[in-house]
């Protein structure tokens, strides 16, 4: 199986965990997709911060940091989520 699925023309990077039977995808690339902002990185930096501001604690339940190839090939710990842990709409 694939590591990258398409959503519409933007990739998000993925893996699949043996240990949780699922698949984990990267939250840096669904907010690039969601926001459409030109730097996704920021966009998520600054919304954990706002967020932890706000009292939201669950937010480290959902988010697991798994090893994942970016985009200059280097492997690197990604902030990642399963299905359930990401936005649906």
């Amino acid at each position: 199986m694939s590591n990258l699925i398409l959503f519409e023309t933007k990739q998000v990077r993925r893996l699949w965990s043996k240990e949780k039977q699922r698949w984990f995808f990267s939250v840096i690339d669904v907010c690039e997709i969601l926001s459409e902002t030109d730097n996704p990185r920021r966009y998520w930096s600054d919304l954990k911060r706002k967020l932890k501001n706000e009292g939201v604690n669950e937010l480290y339940e959902i988010i697991v940091q798994l090893k994942m190839e970016a985009g200059d090939g280097k492997i690197r710990l990604t902030d990642c989520a399963d299905a359930q842990g990401l936005p649906s709409q």
